[in-house]
């Protein structure tokens, strides 16, 4: 409402300012038209003898004030200030003059006789008649604004009730889904942008209700996967136990294949809760090249094209990583593109260095170049052009594609950082986490 009602006054001020001053105008300008008539009219009364003192009678006019002056600007007829003011001895250059003499509108006419000017006529009357006339006007557009403003009103009443509805509605509805009702649905309306609102939030709740569904079915799932290894845990230890009470009996082997086992039931447990949760796969955030191995492949790589352009190529891994596993085919292709990003467009020295960062494994790439101007377009897929923008968009999915993220950690000096799913060198199962 207060937007329709600022639109509407702003609209109406607008027209009403302009309006209200074009008829100021259009009253005085009408007025000085009827004082020019009456000169006129008067004017016609004047004789060719006027000059040599030949009487003049004017008509009566109640409504204005009307004189003859002779070419002395003396009053001669009818009524008028006894000396001439200035309206009057323009007039008597030959041309109409007009002009507002204190509280008085006046228009002064020649009159000539064989083109020579013998007198003036001068009319005149008070400006408070006009600006009654102006008052009232600015009244009736007054009046006439205030009724469009009242419409306005209602028709913006009328309105927001049309958007507050549904809104209402809307609200309503989510609240009955955060009260647990997972069945309440928004209503479609006609209104486009409400429309999509209700459409989004709809899909919303179709999306909670499918997760929360899961979660529910992971118990069933669970001991329906679990059973099986739980049994052969169970005999096994059952067996071991009966065995323990003979002689000479080693227990290394039958812990081994409990420790198998368990091994095998986190991974199961892992497996549900990934696919549950819509998590990365297992099989695509675990590979099987050492951090170590993976990082020296890439310098064998690349050191000599590096070293042609007497830059140098620094690897260095933290010793808590030494150790972890990561995706070699995926890492292979990455660490290419952001190597020959740093061929093509760094500068200096480039470092790889592979570190850990809670349960993710972080491998940088760094150089001593600036990128600050085109770091928001970096990873942006675009056309390519000649074999241009491709391998830093690549590089992103198949970060992406292995449960990983890769980013433009600095501008300057530029440092890229791979962010991987921490897999542990003998638990080749570690669960992706959320980067």
């Amino acid at each position: 409402m207060r937007v329709a009602l600022t639109a509407v006054a702003v609209a109406l001020l607008l027209f009403a300012v302009p309006l209200g001053v074009l008829v100021h105008n259009t009253l005085f300008t009408e007025e000085k038209l009827e004082l020019e008539r009456a000169a006129l009219r008067a004017a016609l009364q004047v004789g060719p003898d006027f000059a040599t003192g030949d009487p003049v009678e004017l008509p009566p006019d109640q409504a204005m004030t009307v004189g003859v002056y002779d070419s002395q600007f003396r009053l001669r007829a009818g009524r008028g200030p006894g000396v001439s003011g200035v309206v009057v001895r323009r007039a008597a250059t030959g041309t109409v003059a007009d002009g507002t003499l204190g509280d008085e509108l006046v228009v002064a006419v020649p009159i000539t006789s064989a083109e020579q000017v013998i007198g003036v006529v001068r009319a005149s009357a008070a400006t408070s008649v006009t600006w009654a006339r102006v008052i009232v006007a600015w009244l009736v557009l007054a009046g006439l604004a205030t009724a469009a403003l009242m419409a306005a009103v209602l028709v913006a009443r009328r309105q927001a009730r049309h958007l507050s509805t549904p809104l209402e509605q809307l609200a309503r509805t989510s609240q009955q889904v955060a009260d647990g009702d997972l069945t309440a649905r928004a209503q479609p309306h006609p209104i486009v942008e409400i429309n999509r609102v209700a459409t989004a939030q709809n899909a919303m709740v179709d999306q909670l209700t499918a997760l929360l569904e899961r979660e529910r079915t992971f118990g069933a799932d669970a001991s329906h996967q679990l059973r099986t290894p739980l049994t052969g845990l169970r005999l096994g230890l059952d067996q071991a136990l009966r065995q323990s009470r003979q002689p000479g009996f080693d227990p290394g082997p039958v812990l081994q294949d409990a420790a198998r086992q368990a091994d095998q039931l986190e991974r199961t447990v892992k497996d549900l809760l990934q696919i549950i949760r819509n998590q990365p796969s297992v099989g695509a955030t675990v590979g099987s090249t050492p951090i170590p191995v993976a990082l020296a492949e890439a310098e064998t790589r690349w050191h000599g094209p590096l070293a042609a352009q007497g830059r140098r190529l620094v690897v260095t891994v933290d010793p808590e990583v030494a150790a972890s596993r990561v995706p070699g085919r995926a890492v292979h292709q990455i660490l290419d593109i952001l190597l020959d990003n740093a061929s093509r467009h760094g500068e200096g020295r480039v470092t790889m260095h592979g570190r850990g960062l809670a349960d993710t494994i972080v491998i940088d790439v760094q150089d001593e170049g600036n990128l600050e101007g085109v770091a928001a377009d970096l990873f942006a897929r675009r056309p390519p052009r000649a074999g241009h923008n491709i391998g830093l968009p690549l590089a992103r999915s198949l970060a992406e594609a292995s449960g990983g993220r890769l980013r433009l950690s600095e501008p300057n000096p530029t440092r890229f950082s791979l962010l991987l799913p921490g897999a542990d060198a003998d638990v080749a199962s570690s669960s992706a986490p959320a980067l």
